[in-house]
């Protein structure tokens, strides 16, 4: 695999192809704000990759469409017969295309509507999602609808697939997106995951499996709760058929941004994939798989985002217990990330699932013992579904530089990692980006993903280098994350220093309540005895209130000490920069 060949595609002619779209809603000025091309652009990029991918056959589908219509055939029993004719899942049979539209300058709207309801039924769903029908009425009032479709027949913005991939679509795509993104001040990563970042999770998904990829009648099923435009499925079908091109990979996902599910499933279409496999939705509250199970999942679900807008199907499905996706616990209102892991892991094939999904750092830690975030890491870890959590470099996302995390989870550990969780620090492994894309400042390059993918596959104590990169994994026992919470009070006593019993047993001081933090690993009673007593003699502990919790202190676990600098280094340094100012200042002031 050459990923630093496959990121150079996003350069040159996908740059210029992108560009030249987005020039075309210049001729919008006055009456759309910047931030409303998109609803004009994206929407008309998608029908014109469909025109120039239906132009071959354009002539046989009329001729088709003709002879159905003179022996009485029409609707949905046609579609087979057009589809057919037209050598995709989807069609027009419109007398109009784009290069016919500008014939006709008088009558432009009605030849469009008439053009736009020649098409199938699923792409009228890809347009009913992009809201077109509005935008269209927009054009015409504005007059400037004529020329927008004569911009994208020009010879350069020729989208035909034998021109531009599905690969290559993607990426132009993602930089419309981001161009619109940035025009409105919105993040841009919202909608998309860059393609570094996808490859390895490609990577750390399917470098297990090789082998049996390899083997022919390979069928597998991917999924993406939260797919965007359908990138992540699109990569991971992509190295799948690098290792073995008859290998069969049926994708799925689900979208609850419009604009973006119309492009992945128009994506899918172009592609010949699953289209009907992308589905319209909130994930969280509308789940449109419930009861499927797949192979691989791969997501990068908003993190940071809170689920009030499905809190209430979100508990009503959480009181089904383990017969829903919620059954281990509930997180923090504010955050909804955790619900995303729960579903994925849910919807994990039985004996041979296996996901690559982006969370921040709050679902390592946050939570008391007890806590819907720390039951839900309690669950993945004592059901060892947890075979790595990757640190990736800060500012590799678009909108965000803060710390992330891969989460490796899966129901086929291999069994060396069997009730073991590898942490894998590779936030020192990146190379910096010559110019910047929102807070994106770094990249994950091939010797990169490398790095971290030879240290996920060995799952061992080891500090990789290669020049200033740097991986270090370190493999822990799932009892090392877990720790009991044990409530500690302090003895009444009276006047003489003898503790007041009730029944047989202490009464507690009001208001000296306190509690230990104290690993699974260890002996409760030899940690009380040690650690406790000697500081307070009236201590005692109440079981019954114990409560067991987990959490991964990554940070912690790979801290090194540096010591600071010495005074006289910091003096010298102080002194040196001192007696160049000075020298500075004499030259400037001519003394």
């Amino acid at each position: 695999m050459a990923i630093d060949e496959l990121q150079k595609q996003t350069n040159i002619n996908i740059q210029e192809k992108a560009n030249l779209i987005w020039e075309i809603a210049t001729h919008l000025v006055g009456f759309y704000k910047p931030h409303e091309y998109g609803k004009v652009i994206l929407p008309m990029t998608v029908l014109k990759r469909f025109d120039d991918a239906l132009a071959p056959t354009k002539q046989k589908v009329l001729e088709e469409s003709k002879k159905l219509k003179e022996k009485g055939f029409e609707g949905e029993i046609c579609d087979g017969a057009l589809c057919r004719a037209s050598g995709y899942s989807f069609y027009n049979t419109s007398k109009f295309d784009f290069a016919r539209l500008l014939a006709d300058d008088k009558n432009i709207e009605a030849n469009f509507e008439d053009y736009l309801e020649g098409f199938s039924d699923n792409v009228k769903d890809i347009l009913a999602n992009f809201k077109f029908a509005d935008e269209v009425k927009n054009m015409v009032k504005g007059n400037v609808l004529y020329v927008v479709i004569q911009e994208f027949n020009s010879k350069k913005a020729d989208m035909s697939p034998d021109k531009i991939t599905s690969m290559d679509m993607g990426y132009i795509f993602e930089e419309l997106i981001r161009k619109f993104s940035e025009s409105y001040n919105e993040e841009a990563g919202a909608h998309f995951t860059s393609r570094d970042i996808i490859y390895l999770m490609t990577e750390l998904l399917i470098s297990p499996e090789k082998e049996e990829i390899k083997e022919n009648g390979c069928y597998k099923t991917a999924y993406d709760m939260t797919m965007g435009t359908s990138q992540m499925l699109g990569c991971l079908t992509e190295r799948v058929k690098e290792i073995n091109e008859d290998a069969d990979l049926t994708c799925f996902g689900q979208e609850f941004n419009p604009e973006t599910y119309a492009i992945a499933k128009a994506d899918m279409l172009i592609k010949g994939g699953n289209a009907s496999g992308m589905k319209f939705g909130d994930t969280l509250s509308e789940d449109a798989y419930s009861g499927f199970e797949f192979d691989y999942i791969i997501s990068n679900p908003p993190f940071g985002i809170d689920w009030k807008r499905e809190k209430e199907a979100v508990e009503k499905e959480a009181r089904l217990g383990y017969d829903g996706r919620f059954g281990p616990g509930l997180p923090q209102i504010s955050d909804g990330q955790l619900l995303f892991m729960l579903n994925g892991v849910k919807k994990l094939k039985e004996g041979s699932g296996r996901m690559a999904i982006i969370q921040n750092g709050s679902s390592l830690f946050t939570g008391d013992a007890g806590s819907g975030p720390s039951e839900i890491r309690k669950y993945l870890i004592e059901q060892d579904l947890v075979e790595a959590i990757i640190q990736l470099p800060t500012d590799l996302f678009y909108n965000t530089g803060i710390a992330t995390y891969i989460w490796v989870v899966s129901k086929d550990k291999a069994e060396h990692r069997l009730g073991k969780v590898q942490l894998i620090d590779a936030s020192k492994c990146f190379v910096k980006r010559r110019k910047n894309i929102g807070n994106k400042r770094v990249d994950l390059d091939d010797s990169c993903i490398e790095m971290i993918v030879q240290a996920y596959n060995e799952c061992r104590d080891e500090l990789y280098e290669n020049g200033n990169l740097a991986v270090e994994s370190k493999v822990f026992d799932n009892a090392f994350f877990g720790y009991t919470k044990v409530t500690v009070e302090t003895a009444l006593t009276d006047e003489n220093g003898n503790k007041i019993l009730k029944k047989g047993k202490p009464q507690p001081t009001k208001g000296k309540m306190d509690s230990e933090i104290i690993p699974l690993q260890e002996n409760i009673d030899e940690y009380f005895a040690e650690n406790v007593l000697p500081y307070n003699a009236n201590a005692y502990m109440d079981r019954s209130k114990d409560k067991i919790g987990y959490e991964v202190p990554f940070t912690r676990l790979f801290y090194k000490f540096v010591a600071p600098r010495s005074s006289e280094e910091i003096f010298v340094e102080f002194k040196t920069l001192s007696e160049e100012e000075s020298a500075l200042m004499k030259e400037i002031l001519g003394e």
